[in-house]
């Protein structure tokens, strides 16, 4: 079952969850237990106090540094004055989906309460974050690592890195997320960040005309002549960005759990919600430091240019502080470079991962489509007195039960299982709409964006192979274009701007009991 998205924002992207009923077990393998307090901490991010959201105190979270088939047992205690989940971005949920920390499958903590999440990363490696997925709260952060390592008689793919570094891009507002919250709830437009943040710290002051005294930045230090495995995640609410740092190169190894291709790149589109692991090698003459920069993609007025994050590369041998002009950014509006650099990311299908078996044994391209949905969302319409947007016409309304306690305990009228293969000739409603989907299944999804903003999905608790990305509307002889060998299987993807689509093909659809579609950037209510 999938259900359609709620819409209430007029730059809006959405995730989809994919969900297990059977009952997770755990096995002979090694746990792991935290214990984390999420409350408000102050933090002055771009300069001035404010009060962001913490995890024992600390901002952004601790990484949660585990390995393949590992037990994760985390006890979180809301000391916040709303309700919390925490969801585990990118992590398979196999056979315990109802630990996913989302409204489809748990009841929110109360303020005050705690609960105990457990889960295994079953036949699972790489990069991704955690975050909280309610209420608007990952706006004022509360958001951390996850590093899921092969087991050691599983090799990686490149030599072992010198050093690992986790790096958290993001848009940030001053403004509390309660505040965004209500804009986005009478159709306030976001507007401009107020700062690009690079591991919850605002910019270097490369201008002193831009970037006021004071503010504290990243410094990362290496030594000369090393490798580092960078994990790079854009945990923001809106905004794309591009990632680069002066004079290196970053070698892509790894996405969302997949190895990739080995390709070098100068810069990288990173959407909201995508995680990536860059090999950076410190070969330069540290004549000085390097930029890290972060900034915004697909804007191009006065007031964005302003927006920039920027931290430090520091050599330990490095002779002085950098300087210059920051290193140059794709054209704002070069959405064929954007697409093109995508298609560019390919499965490296030769390598192990969680098992020693190649990725590619899984031949997805052979498989058989039982379920086809080409889905469509445009701007935010006006439904029953709010600003709302939509999937093929339907604004999700979640039900007071989470969905799949609501199948378990079979609760009538909670939901109906008749969401539009496609856009249907009728006015735009809410509605608790879900996709039927076929058990054991295999499901082809067109991804349509009609709207003038970027569009991010993911999968919750799954993943999926990326096999077209193209312009214009999608038909019929579109499969003709389709990568089915080596599209890289991940769980967050992009759908640029207007009229673009973006296909997720022979989704393997076992064992699950539905999907739901939540929003990264509008309110979850």
């Amino acid at each position: 079952m999938l259900s359609a998205s709620y819409l209430c924002s007029s730059c809006v992207s959405f995730f989809f969850i994919l969900l297990w009923l059977l009952n997770g077990c755990f096995g002979g393998d090694p746990y792991v237990f935290y214990d984390w307090t999420i409350s408000y901490v102050t933090a002055s991010p771009l300069g001035d106090k404010q009060q962001v959201i913490g995890i024992n105190g600390q901002f952004p979270g601790p990484i949660l540094n585990v390995t393949t088939n590992w037990n994760v047992v985390v006890n979180v205690k809301n000391d916040l004055d709303e309700p919390l989940l925490l969801t585990w971005n990118g992590v398979q949920h196999r056979k315990n989906s109802w630990q996913d920390g989302v409204l489809g499958t748990n009841c929110p903590i109360p303020a005050g309460w705690n609960w105990t999440y457990q889960f295994q990363v079953k036949d699972q490696i790489g990069s991704f974050f955690y975050f909280p997925s309610l209420d608007f709260q990952r706006a004022a952060g509360g958001y951390g690592g996850i590093i899921i390592n092969n087991r050691d008689v599983i090799p990686l793919p490149f030599a072992v890195p010198d050093g690992d570094i986790t790096i958290f891009i993001s848009d940030w507002y001053t403004k509390s997320h309660k505040k965004l919250r209500k804009d986005v709830e009478n159709g306030v437009d976001l507007g401009v960040p107020d700062g690009i943040l690079i591991n919850g710290l605002g910019p270097y002051r490369y201008d002193a005309a831009i970037v006021p005294d004071g503010i504290p930045y990243q410094l990362i230090n290496v030594e000369p002549g090393k490798t580092y495995r960078l994990r790079v995640h854009n945990v923001g609410i809106s905004t794309s960005l591009n990632f680069r740092i002066q004079n290196h190169n970053l070698l892509l190894v790894e996405t969302e759990g997949s190895y990739t291709v080995q390709q070098n790149y100068t810069n990288m589109d990173i959407h909201v919600g995508q995680s990536f692991s860059f090999l950076v090698t410190t070969d330069q003459n540290a004549s000085s430091d390097y930029y890290i920069v972060a900034s915004p993609r697909f804007v191009n007025s006065s007031e964005w240019n302003k927006v920039t994050g920027v931290a430090i590369l520091h050599y330990s041998n490095s002779l002085g502080p950098a300087s210059g002009p920051l290193p140059d950014p794709p054209n704002a509006y070069d959405t064929y470079f954007s697409m093109n650099q995508a298609r560019s990311i390919r499965w490296n299908v030769s390598a192990g991962a969680a098992r020693p078996n190649p990725q590619g044994s899984f031949k997805y391209g052979q498989i058989t489509v039982t379920d086809v949905y080409v889905i469509l969302n445009r701007p935010a319409e006006l439904i029953e007195g709010k600003w709302r947007t939509t999937l093929n016409g339907i604004s999700y309304l979640p039900p007071s039960t989470p969905l799949m306690l609501a199948q378990q305990f079979n609760i009538p009228g909670a939901y109906k299982l008749d969401f539009p293969y496609k856009l249907m000739s009728r006015a735009p409603k809410v509605d608790t709409s879900l996709i039927n989907g076929t058990y054991k299944g295999f499901m082809e999804i067109i991804f349509q964006n009609n709207d003038t903003t970027v569009q991010s999905y993911h999968m919750d608790g799954y993943a999926f192979f990326v096999v077209g990305m193209d312009f214009g509307v999608w038909t019929e002889n579109s499969r003709g274009t389709y990568n089915k060998w080596d599209g890289v299987a991940r769980s967050t993807t992009q759908v640029i701007l207007m009229v673009m689509n973006t296909i997720l093909l022979f989704q393997k659809m076992h064992s699950i009991c539905f999907m739901r579609s939540y929003l990264w950037k509008t309110v979850f209510r």
